[in-house]
Parts: C-alpha cells; sequence; structure tokens
C-alpha cells in the first residue's frame, strides 16, 4: 500500500498543473447540477416494502385509482379589514396557478362555496379543495410547482389582505424540501468561516488553512452534482443534502488536516518538502484511505433498513466521503507541491505574533546549558500522567461517558413532517387554520381494505372506536371482491392518538389491510427500531475486521469498538435529555417534541462510529509505527499521542464546530443528527483518545498487539507504518 501510494504521490507532483485543472474542471461542471441537487428530491420515501400501508397502496393504485389520489388544498386566511374582492383575487391566483401546474385542477364551484361561508361567519379560513391528478409519492412535486407559482419562494403568498396556504401530505413535503434548502444554504454559509478560523490558527497561514478548506468545497459540490443525477434516476430524500453536506465538509477538512500536519511535521524533522511530502501521502494518507473506508462501512449498514428515505441519506454520505478520499490522494498532494513553501512555513503575522509571544515569557533558569533536557511538550506531560495512574484515569472518564448515557435507557422515537418545522412557520399554521373548521384529521385519513364480505364488520368496527370521527361510504372494486374505507381520524395524523388508532384496527381487523400516511409512519418506525440489531452488528464486525487488518492485533479492534459504543451511548443520552425530555427548551432553538426522531439512532450510530474510527485509525497507526520502531508499549503510547494528540483535537474541533452549525439551523431531525454526532466527536477526541485508550494500553501491556500466528498468516498486509530506508523517497 505504501509503495502505491509513493508512485501515486510522485505521479501527481509530476503532473500537478494537469490534475489540478482536472479537478476544477469536474467543479466546474458540477457547480450548475450542484445548485440544483434539491430539484428532484422527495420529502417521502419512508414507504417500507411489504408492509401493510405499502400493500393497501398498491391496491389503491390497482383497483380504487380514483382513491389513490392525493389529497391537496388552498387555505385562505383573511386578516383584519380584508374584503371580499381580496379573497376574490386570492381565489383567482389559486385557480390560475392550479391551472399552470401539471397534475392538479381547481375544483368547480369550490371558490364560490367558500365564498359563501365566508359571507355566513366573516374572517373564518377557507379552504379550498384541488382536484389532484397524481398519487401521493408525486404529490410534492406538484405541491412544489404550485408554491412557487403562489409566491411561496419570496413570501407574497402570506403578504396582504389574504394569505395563501397549502395543506396535504404532498404540501407537507414540498415546505420540507424548501425548509431544508433553506437551512442547508443557511448552515453552509455559517459553517465555512467558522472552520476558516479554525484552520487558520492552528495552522498559523492562510495558505495552507486554505488547502482543507479547498478540498471541502470540492467535495461538497461535486457530491451535490452526483445527488442531483442520481435523484432523476432513483428517490432520494430531501435530507441527503444536509447529510451529505454535514458529512462532507468536516470529513474533507479531517482528511486533509490529518495529511497535511504529518507533512508540516516532516519538513520541522530537517526533511525536504518532496520527501516529506511522499511521507505523509505514505503513513498519513494510507490511514486516511483506510479511515475512509471504515466510514463508508458503517454507512453501508444502514441499507439494511429497505425505506427510500434511510438508504439515500447514507448514499450520500458515502458518495462525499468516496469524494473527499479520492481528493485527498490526488488534490490535496497536487496543491501542496504548487504551493511549495507556503504550504508549510507560518505567515509573517503569525510569526510575529509569535516573537511577541516569546518576548513576553520569562527565560527558564538553567535552560541556557546545552546539555539541558528538552521541556517536554503538553501532550507528552499529559500522556505521562495519564499513563502513571490508568485505573483511576480509565474508572474516572468511563464513569463520565456511562453517567452521560443513562437517559439512554428512557429514548423513545416517534416521526412525523409537521413537526419539522419551526413555530410560525407558514405550513402548520395552515394546517391548524383547516383542522379549526373541519377535523385535524382530513388530511391524513386511515384507508383499509378488505374482503366485500368482511365490509360491514369493519364498519361496525370503525363507528365503535371514539378516535374515529366519520367513516365514508365504502367503495367497492370494479371486480366486487374488495371494498375500501375510508376513516376520518379525530386528531391530525401525526399525533399519538391517531398512530394508536391504527395499532387498535390492525389488531381488530386481523382480515382487512390498514394503511394511509399515518399507518405508513407506524410502518417505518416498525421497521427501523426492529432493524437496528443488524444494523450494529454488521457496523461492529466489519469495523472489527478491517482494523484487525490495518493493526494486526485482535485487542486493539475490541477495544476501539467498546469506546466507541461509549461514545455512541453518551451521545444518545444528551439527545434524549434534550430533545425527548425538553431540559434546554428555547435555547439556541430547542423544542422537545418529546421522542427522538426515527432515522436518528441508525443514523448517528453508522455517522459516529465511522468518524471515530477516523481518530482510532489515525491515533493507533502512530502508535503502531513508533511500536514497531521501539518494540516498547509505553514508550510507543506516549509518543504516539504525543505526535498525533494536537492534530486529533483540532480536527475534533472544527467536526464538532460544522455538526453544531447545522444544530442551530437544521429541522429537528437533522438538528438531532448534529447534536448527537458533535457530542460523540468531543466526547471521542477527548475522554477517550486523550484518557481511555492511553489507560487501557497501559493496562493490557504486550496484550494490545496479541494475534494468533494463523490469522496473522491469512490476512492481507497492509504498511502504515514510518516508512522504511528503502521504501522513502529520494529527495529531489
Amino acid at each position: 500500500m505504501q509503495q502505491t501510494m509513493l508512485r501515486l504521490d510522485a505521479f501527481v507532483r509530476r503532473h500537478r498543473r494537469a490534475v489540478i485543472a482536472v479537478w476544477v474542471l469536474a467543479l466546474v461542471a458540477a457547480l450548475p447540477f450542484a445548485l440544483r441537487q434539491s430539484d428532484n428530491l422527495t420529502g417521502g420515501g419512508f414507504e417500507v416494502p411489504g408492509s401493510q400501508s405499502q400493500r393497501v397502496q398498491a391496491a389503491l393504485q390497482e383497483h380504487f385509482p380514483g382513491a389513490a389520489r392525493a389529497s391537496l388544498a388552498a387555505v385562505l386566511l383573511p386578516r383584519r379589514g380584508a374584503t371580499e374582492a381580496d379573497v376574490r383575487a386570492r381565489l383567482a391566483l389559486v385557480r390560475r396557478a392550479a391551472r399552470q401546474t401539471g397534475g392538479v385542477d381547481p375544483v368547480p364551484g369550490a371558490g364560490e362555496r367558500a365564498l359563501a361561508a365566508l359571507r355566513r361567519e366573516p374572517g373564518r379560513p377557507l379552504v379550498v379543495p384541488l382536484a389532484a391528478t397524481v398519487d401521493d409519492q408525486d404529490a410534492s412535486d406538484v405541491a412544489g410547482d404550485l408554491r412557487d407559482r403562489l409566491g411561496f419562494a419570496d413570501g407574497s403568498a402570506q403578504e396582504g389582505a389574504v394569505a395563501v396556504h397549502l395543506i396535504g401530505q404532498g404540501a407537507l413535503w414540498a415546505a420540507l424540501q424548501d425548509q431544508s434548502t433553506h437551512d442547508l444554504e443557511t448552515a453552509e454559509r455559517t459553517g465555512f468561516p467558522i472552520v476558516a478560523l479554525v484552520l487558520i490558527a492552528v495552522f498559523g497561514s492562510l495558505a495552507a488553512a486554505a488547502l482543507p478548506l479547498a478540498l471541502g468545497l470540492f467535495s461538497v459540490l461535486i457530491t451535490g452534482a452526483l445527488i442531483f443525477f442520481l435523484s432523476q434516476a432513483t428517490q432520494m430524500s430531501v435530507f441527503v443534502t444536509s447529510m451529505a453536506s454535514m458529512i462532507g465538509i468536516g470529513v474533507a477538512v479531517d482528511y486533509s488536516l490529518f495529511v497535511l500536519a504529518r507533512y508540516r511535521e516532516e519538513v520541522r524533522a530537517g526533511r525536504t518538502p518532496e520527501v516529506a511530502q511522499a511521507t505523509a501521502i505514505a503513513t498519513s494518507g494510507v490511514a486516511v484511505l483506510f479511515s475512509g473506508v471504515t466510514v463508508i462501512v458503517a454507512l453501508a449498514g444502514l441499507f439494511l433498513v429497505p425505506t427510500t428515505a434511510i438508504r439515500s441519506m447514507a448514499l450520500g454520505a458515502i458518495l462525499v466521503v468516496a469524494v473527499s478520499m479520492l481528493a485527498s490522494a490526488t488534490l490535496l498532494p497536487a496543491l501542496v507541491a504548487t504551493l511549495g513553501r507556503r504550504a508549510y512555513a507560518r505567515g509573517r503575522l503569525f510569526l510575529t505574533l509569535e516573537l511577541v509571544r516569546r518576548s513576553w515569557r520569562r527565560p527558564v533558569r538553567g535552560s541556557t546549558r546545552p546539555d539541558a533536557p528538552a521541556t517536554p511538550s503538553f501532550w507528552a506531560r499529559w500522556t505521562d500522567a495519564v499513563m502513571r495512574r490508568p485505573v483511576a484515569s480509565l474508572v474516572a472518564s468511563a464513569a463520565v461517558l456511562l453517567v452521560l448515557a443513562i437517559p439512554t435507557l428512557s429514548l423513545e422515537t416517534g416521526n412525523g413532517a409537521l413537526r419539522q418545522f419551526p413555530d410560525g412557520h407558514e405550513t402548520p399554521v395552515g394546517f391548524a387554520a383547516a383542522a379549526s373548521v373541519s377535523a385535524p384529521g382530513d388530511s391524513a385519513p386511515v384507508r383499509i381494505v378488505v374482503g366485500a364480505e368482511r365490509e360491514d364488520r369493519v364498519q361496525a368496527v370503525l363507528r365503535a372506536d371514539p378516535e374515529v370521527l366519520r367513516v365514508a361510504e365504502p367503495v367497492r372494486s370494479p371486480d366486487g371482491r374488495s371494498s375500501l374505507l375510508v376513516a376520518v381520524p379525530r386528531h391530525d395524523g401525526e399525533s399519538d392518538e391517531a398512530k394508536a388508532l391504527v395499532s387498535r384496527l390492525r389488531e381488530a381487523l386481523p382480515e382487512a389491510e390498514v394503511g394511509g400516511s399515518t399507518a405508513m409512519q407506524r410502518d417505518f418506525a416498525d421497521t427501523v427500531s426492529g432493524s437496528m440489531w443488524k444494523i450494529v452488528l454488521f457496523v461492529l464486525g466489519l469495523s472489527f475486521v478491517v482494523l484487525l487488518v490495518l493493526l494486526r492485533s485482535v485487542v486493539l479492534p475490541l477495544k476501539a469498538i467498546v469506546m466507541n459504543l461509549l461514545s455512541v451511548g453518551a451521545s444518545y443520552g444528551v439527545l434524549v435529555a434534550v430533545f425527548q425530555w425538553g431540559w434546554v427548551d428555547g435555547f439556541l432553538g430547542f423544542e422537545s417534541a418529546g421522542y427522538i426522531d426515527t432515522l436518528t439512532p441508525p443514523l448517528v450510530l453508522a455517522v459516529v462510529f465511522g468518524l471515530s474510527m477516523d481518530y482510532e485509525v489515525f491515533l493507533l497507526s502512530r502508535i503502531r509505527e513508533r511500536f514497531s520502531a521501539t518494540g516498547d508499549t509505553r514508550r510507543s503510547v506516549a509518543e504516539g499521542l504525543a505526535a498525533s494528540a494536537r492534530t486529533i483535537t483540532s480536527a475534533a474541533l472544527i467536526m464538532v464546530a460544522v455538526f453544531a452549525v447545522f444544530v442551530g439551523t437544521g429541522v429537528p431531525s437533522i438538528k438531532q443528527i448534529g447534536l448527537g454526532t458533535a457530542v460523540a466527536i468531543a466526547a471521542d477526541a477527548t475522554l477517550v483518545r486523550l484518557v481511555l485508550v492511553p489507560a487501557a494500553m497501559e493496562l493490557l501491556g504486550k496484550w494490545n498487539w496479541w494475534m494468533p500466528r494463523g490469522l496473522d498468516r491469512l490476512l492481507p498486509h497492509v504498511e502504515i507504518e514510518e516508512l522504511r530506508p528503502t521504501a522513502a523517497p529520494a529527495a529531489g
């Protein structure tokens, strides 16, 4: 592997201008598509193949085509002083927008009926139904076009004497897509400057700090274009853009930071820039590739959940990690070689500040002696303190993580799009207004398909349930064999009462199929929770195999898995305290819904496990490198940690900063993923890497490197240690 990376580095250095040109051309070509990456994304993707809700949807399309059509409506909210002429103008706008939009038509006479209701009760909300010719899955695209024509993008739909809102499942998902796009733009505008400041502080050079930022920009934009093209061929969730951007900025910056820090370290050790670059690529560069593979493996475990929403989010994250790996192996070396001295030298401003700082330092007695021992660095002193008291260090740090994880025992999950919007957003306002003049459950009726001979029994069960407000007349299929019954709940489709209704009906009517949007949410939640054990086994198993091959040890991968589980547990605990228990409601935009989003636990597990392995691989590869050179476990841990701790903490700080930006700007599901990963990465880079790892390795001693000989012979050998003299590149 090292020889391959050395050859790649030599090729890139020789053809650096061509390599940079290829990446720039790729960026230019990708940019227009990246800006449109959300055009074909869907708010759906929560259908579960083979579930009752999916079978009902299939039956509607095959036997009850009219009933399969989506429910869409415009809601007009007259403000004080609004006249009938104002209402008529808005009705004309709604009719014109519907005629210009494919897949929906105005309902004849609906506007006049609404005006008649307004005359009877001035100031009341007006619900104007629209006749959709598509099902719920395609309705989000139709609703998106309607929103554009009605002026939701520029806010004109809510201006004037009469505000306009759209309701229905398709309208809900279209609004969520717009909200996610807005949040992503805000997060990226905020995130990149924060990352830039941290990088400038770490490197002390604008040129060096620009390199990781460039990789982050290239990776996110090129991945955005890939998402655009993939969304043309397959269904992808609206959340994929936020997921890819959140992971992409952090990972691309982290990977380039690892390689660049090693390069600058080698230059400071007296090596020529060419040798330093080759050494960095063949050591930290290999570690980055294995880290990326581990992240991809962890994210691939999410494909065990058979839903488009989770799989598309995993795919977006996998793509951005793969692009980041490719950029760190090709674009970064080309940029480093092009910048030359500016890639490793500190800027003039920072050199001046360093001289001022040194001039104020009090001289140390005896430090002028030529044979005086060098003062140990902070990280060397830290490591020595931890390893001198390994039991106390291990117990104290593990106790902190376990205390943070305690709330995990109370974790409850739920889902729903309506509760993703911030207070005062026009979408929930429109739904609430419609609910005030009709039933809250009108937009999410329960649909039941049953054999025609059981129709009477189903009607009796529905009418006896207190949650059912009304039941429509049964509709027979063309062949007369089955019937469709539609029941309207008293509460909205995302409420606990509506979900409990679905559960009662399924239990009471085993001969029937119970579907609808509420049933789909229930099936999705059950599928995700039922798949968690498979995701855990997959992620743990393949992560163990990757680390086993890389570290040539059975013990170290097991230790890494246990410690990463502690980080995941701590992040789950904080999520429960914040989003389920509401400990910080109202602070930084948090408002607890009383549950954790169904998407959050599997996504946080996969992302945290993958990203934590970044630091594990980077740290343990340095320790392994020193152990191969010295054969002394204590010394190798001390030297490896001292050499990598600054880079790990800097990388973690950047990652936490990126995730924290999404915590402050995203919809609740993205906020939860951002907070969970930020907490886990912070805990991993501090308590785990800086305390638990050195303490545990001190206690394990030579057992750290235990590997059965037979297994050692079977596994492929991957060199990630210090370059041997014969492997080192020639200077010049």
